[in-house]
């Protein structure tokens, strides 16, 4: 990851430093007045917010009764990532994309790797849209996605930016929890190429407990998002949480039920934050890739080196298409989104 203040444009249109960092309030989509509060509609937990408190997101807050988005405008890290990094196997395999953070999340995680951010302990930058499209053409990536916080919670930012790089011919992808509400994902939707959604769970008790959300709308924020743009799954096997045989089964058994191509990743968990418990053993990641192979088209294992788990096979005919080493992708298997081999169809945007 790179701060904004290592990006160097030639024409100097991203500034390292800058000190302009009051930048307008601006009036946040999706909420309406509460008595003497604010109600956000944005996400499920649908705060209700008292004039000069923020919702549970920490970047929503009531302005003498109207709710404002704080983050708008700001990053706290901006990187050229391969797009394998997301996860997205399935998405313009090898091809570089510029990477935006902010701060805050409306989940809490007990395991989080990015806590820092979503406590907003981490200096931030304004950056405009325009400095962002002219990052993305220096470094000839597909587009830019929204991750390492929750970029739901900077819902009028990304929408912004996301039309305005749709507009500029480069792709959206966004990197979720996936707890938003129906209306502003509808809303959100028509201009995102990709998203890498997470299902951390089947269990409503793991969501309440360790992530502080509730698991319904996560489901049906991939049961729509997989009609209209391209999706993959990610769960992180949580040691001695959600890694048995039957939680696995249950996850799997959803996404083959929603769509049995939704390239699934199961992903290693190692202890951060508040979770202590010992890494996700490997044999429990082995069986997760088995199981998952039953019904799912295309499964992957990330986080740790588990030969086999990481390259794209056709389902006809079992060539290698995509073979990858860490992050590193050769397609060359691939004649379009086809099997060189067999010719078969295959789940690629390309």
């Amino acid at each position: 990851m790179i701060s904004m203040s290592e990006i160097r444009i030639d024409e100097g249109v991203v500034v390292a430093g800058r000190s302009d960092t009051d930048i307008a309030v601006r009036i946040a989509s999706w909420w309406h007045a509460d008595g003497d509060a604010v109600r956000c509609d944005l996400c499920p937990h649908r705060c209700r917010i008292a004039d000069g408190r923020h919702g549970i997101c920490r970047v929503r807050r009531n302005v003498a009764g109207t709710l404002s988005a704080e983050s708008y405008g700001r990053v706290s890290a901006v990187a050229v990532d391969p797009i394998e990094k997301k996860p997205l196997y399935h998405f313009h395999p090898g091809r570089p994309i510029l990477s935006i953070g902010q701060v805050g999340c409306n989940f809490r995680c007990s395991f989080c790797q990015n806590f820092h951010l979503v406590e907003g302990n981490v200096p931030e930058q304004t950056v405009t849209i325009d400095e962002l499209l002219a990052a993305a053409r220096q470094e000839n990536s597909v587009g830019i996605a929204y991750t390492y916080n929750e970029p739901a919670i900077g819902f009028e930012f990304v929408r912004d930016c996301a039309a305005a790089f749709r507009g500029a011919g480069l792709a959206n992808v966004l990197v979720t929890n996936g707890y938003i509400n129906p209306e502003p994902l509808a809303e959100l939707l028509p201009f995102v190429d990709a998203m890498n959604i997470d299902l951390k769970s089947m269990n409503p008790d793991f969501y309440r407990r360790i992530c502080g959300g509730t698991i319904e709308p996560v489901l049906e924020t991939i049961r729509t998002a997989s009609k209209a743009t391209h999706v993959e799954l990610t769960t992180l096997l949580v040691t001695g949480e959600n890694d048995s045989d039957a939680e696995i089964r249950a996850v799997v058994d959803f996404v083959a039920d929603v769509d049995p191509e939704i390239p699934l990743h199961f992903s290693r968990y190692f202890p951060m934050h508040r979770m202590t418990a010992p890494p996700t053993p490997p044999d429990r990641l082995e069986s997760a890739f088995a199981i998952a192979s039953e019904s799912l088209r295309y499964v992957y294992v990330g986080n740790i080196g588990l030969s086999g788990t990481s390259d794209t096979h056709c389902p006809e005919c079992g060539r290698v298409v995509v073979r990858r080493e860490g992050y590193r992708a050769d397609a060359s298997g691939l004649s379009g989104n086809r099997c060189r081999e067999c010719h078969a169809t295959l789940r690629f945007v390309l």
